[in-house]
């Protein structure tokens, strides 16, 4: 079932350790309080009871890592596939599929998702969440549909804000560096009898990467600004309320790839840069009926509005109905048609009487006058809006068992000329459970189910059961069986695709706006992806040693899968993919000594895909390691080593070193931190045009706080 030695492997260790002495004395250590985490069953459960593999970016490894985006922070995570599309446009993807199309694992901000509805990515870029607002990020890594429903489908990444009452005071940061960066932020946290606040303005600039395959200035530069307002007022000592309002604005560069069909007709010195412009609001409602009962409601809308527009040219021919006509004929007869223009048919494949019937008018068309050149503006904006309401109970119904239960109501709006012809909605009921029974000291027993109903696509049940072998509340095996499920999205199942050219520099059949001929139309009928997944594991915290071990062993197998490019030319969308993941992970977080802090991960990935795309960003080997150091006298210092053997064909290693100086001034504290960045390869980030002039990377910071 599992490739390589890896099993050979994680039995040796697990061997090893369980013959230690120091786990025999830790078997008997007092009950002190056990780290806990959330997202996996949205229970609070020890890291050895999770029915899954955990891993937890907490406060101190962010603020050490330096990093500026959440993206680069998940390169932390075992089996995490992290790479660029372009300098503003990240792509993230557990254990891989597509590179440009990473769209098969569910993110949250404070169990919020961003998961884009209608086109189903995630802008990592522009999450409305500033870096220094984190208090952690908890991963589940595998499936977790049973908890959070469809597009959980190989991993959740949750991302928890600070608190407002741990945020009083008053910060101020700013970061210059090469490339352009330019970052800022500031915030204002203040409380009163039972409530508190947190203000917190930021802003982002880079000019992403140097050049193109061709040595060309590469368009992919971002600035954004945002803003973020979180509330927490407890009503009385049963209840509270929080709720939080982000916005967020901004550019980003997009390299001009227009591509006419009919030759010699392109135009430079365009852009198809994009603006973004990001709005979300929250509302939460906390009851604890009793130390054994609680239950929250809330409720969320959310809003992403992306403008883009650029310049074009190409034929007038482009716009004649009898083209069209032939397109929806057969796509491959057109194309070939349109680019063998002025040969006459010599250039196409043979058609059917009625479509070389056609392309003989187009023919004549094209002598008519036709040839000529005609440039107008092309509008590729999309709006997309959701409005979520949740209500879950959480109830312990004795020492032995605890359920949390609830239920989820979504809707999703999408909207755009270009890509849906106009406005597309769907809607989504969701009933979820999840059963925790503690059947002896050691035996743990969990199972859960999520039943899901969507109005494009239909309804789905997905289980999840977990048997857990507790050898103590700190050390625990794991066998776990899942199934899951993503629901296509909206741009695969319900495109209908094309372009309306407005501003045409010269009328086109009477026009000064025409329909492109190129149409894409979705099947409308395509089914949900399923994966199956089984997987062996063990995590463990030796107190004594101050140390954190959790191993893996994993195969997941999807099927139905929809891998087909999704682009305006002969896109046919099917279920007739299928994919394989098999292998290993291990994770170690070591705190060596009070001023030492040593972090290990790796994996081993084995993929197998029908579609050669979705083989392409699975590294077979990654992994990072880092080094967080206390030197005293208010230094510290961080080293993170992060690599991987061939992500989209193309390896990847960087180190990254931080050095920090923190300054008492008076009641105020002021950090100083310098942060380097080597590439230790030569290769491209990604894709080919991902390109740096020089491997090596600074930025400063100093950030106050009062």
């Amino acid at each position: 079932m599992f490739a390589g030695p890896s099993p050979l492997r994680l039995s040796l260790l697990l061997g090893l350790l369980l013959g230690q002495s120091v786990l025999a004395e830790d078997l008997f250590v007092d009950g002190s309080a056990l780290p806990q985490v959330l997202t996996a069953t949205r229970l609070k459960q020890s890291p050895a009871a999770v029915p899954g593999s955990m891993t937890v970016l907490d406060s101190e490894l962010i603020h050490a890592s330096g990093a500026r985006d959440i993206s680069e922070l998940l390169r932390l995570v075992p089996g995490m596939m992290v790479g660029a599309i372009s300098g503003n446009q990240a792509t993230v993807n557990y254990h891989g599929t597509n590179a440009s199309e990473a769209r098969r694992m569910q993110v949250l901000i404070d169990g919020r998702s961003v998961y884009r509805p209608g086109l189903a990515t995630v802008d990592w870029s522009d999450i409305p969440v500033a870096m220094e607002d984190i208090e952690r990020i908890e991963v589940f890594r595998g499936p977790n549909t049973v908890s959070y429903g469809a597009n959980a489908l190989m991993a959740v990444v949750n991302i928890i804000t600070r608190a407002p009452a741990n945020s009083h005071g008053t910060r101020i940061k700013m970061t210059r560096g090469q490339r352009g960066i330019s970052d800022w932020y500031a915030s204002q946290g203040s409380g009163w009898e039972g409530g508190d606040l947190r203000l917190s303005l930021s802003g982002q600039e880079d000019d992403g990467f140097d050049k193109d395959r061709l040595g060309a200035d590469y368009r992919d530069s971002k600035r954004l600004n945002r803003i973020s307002l979180a509330v927490s007022q407890m009503l009385n000592e049963q209840q509270s309320i929080d709720w939080q309002l982000n916005a967020k604005e901004g550019g980003n560069q997009r390299p001009y790839t227009y591509q006419p069909v009919f030759r010699n007709y392109a135009e430079k010195g365009y852009n198809s840069d994009v603006v973004a412009k990001d709005y979300a609001g929250s509302l939460r409602w906390n009851l604890d009926v009793n130390s054994e009962h609680s239950l929250y409601i809330q409720g969320s809308a959310q809003h992403w509005d992306r403008q883009q527009t650029w310049r074009a040219c190409d034929a007038a021919v482009s716009f004649s109905p009898e083209l069209t006509r032939l397109w929806q004929l057969n796509p491959n007869f057109t194309e070939r048609l349109a680019r063998n223009m002025p040969d006459t048919l010599s250039g196409a494949p043979q058609g059917t009487a009625e479509e070389r019937a056609l392309a003989s008018q187009v023919i004549d068309q094209w002598n008519a006058g036709g040839k000529n050149p005609v440039c107008g503006t092309i509008d590729q904006s999309s709006r997309e809006t959701r409005f979520d309401l949740e209500l879950q109970d959480t109830l312990s119904l004795g020492d032995s068992l605890r359920l949390v239960s609830g239920m989820n109501y979504r809707y999703d709006r999408a909207d755009s000329e270009t890509y849906f012809n106009g406005t597309l909605n769907d809607t989504t009921w969701r009933l979820f459970g999840q059963l925790e029974w503690r059947a002896s000291e050691h035996w743990l027993i969990q199972g859960g189910a999520m039943y899901e109903d969507t109005q494009l696509t239909g309804n789905s049940l997905t289980p999840r059961v977990a048997v857990n072998y507790l050898i103590n509340p700190r050390h625990g095996l794991r066998a776990v069986y899942s199934e899951a499920i993503r629901s296509p999205d909206m741009f695969e199942n319900n495109i209908n695709w094309s372009y309306r050219v407005t501003g045409l520099s010269s009328p086109v059949y009477g026009q000064n706006s025409a329909q492109y001929f190129v149409k894409t139309r979705g099947p409308g009928n395509l089914d949900q992806e399923r994966m199956r997944s089984r997987e062996l594991g063990y995590n463990g915290y030796f107190a004594d040693q101050a140390l954190n071990l959790d191993l893996k062993l994993f195969y997941d197998e999807i099927s139905g899968m929809i891998s087909e490019p999704l682009r305006n030319n002969q896109y046919i969308a099917s279920n007739s993919n299928s994919s394989r993941f098999s292998g290993s992970e291990a994770q170690l977080d070591w705190q060596a000594s009070r001023a030492d802090r040593l972090r290990l991960t790796y994996a081993y990935v084995h993929a197998q895909a029908s579609n050669p795309l979705d083989q392409r960003l699975s590294a077979s080997n990654s992994g990072s390691a880092g080094w967080l150091r206390d030197w005293g006298q208010g230094w510290s210092s961080a080293l993170f080593y992060y690599g991987d053997n061939a992500l989209n064909g193309y390896r990847f290693q960087r180190v990254d070193s931080r050095i920090a100086k923190r300054l008492a001034l008076g009641k105020a504290r002021l950090e100083l931190a310098a942060t380097l960045q080597q590439r230790l390869d030569h290769e491209p980030t990604t894709f080919v045009d991902n390109r740096y002039d020089s491997r090596r990377l600074a930025y400063f910071s100093a950030e106050l706080e009062f």
